[in-house]
């Protein structure tokens, strides 16, 4: 990494070294964004059937 930095900084390519780091830390938070909405999704999920199965069990008894 440091070798890219120096070839950047030595033709004077600062501006799109700092694209560049941008663009791949935007990209690894939005990835990370997407699991975690994906877990939280899964999470409701699971929790709507556990509701689904106690309801459908107190129904049951007479």
């Amino acid at each position: 990494m440091t070798d890219l930095i120096a070839i950047f900084s030595q033709r004077g390519d600062l501006a799109h070294l700092a694209l560049f780091l941008w663009a791949s830390s935007s990209s690894v938070l939005a990835a990370y964004a997407l699991r975690e909405l994906a877990a939280a999704s899964r999470r409701f999920d699971d929790f709507v059937h556990a509701l689904s199965r106690f309801n459908d069990h107190l129904r049951s008894k007479p």
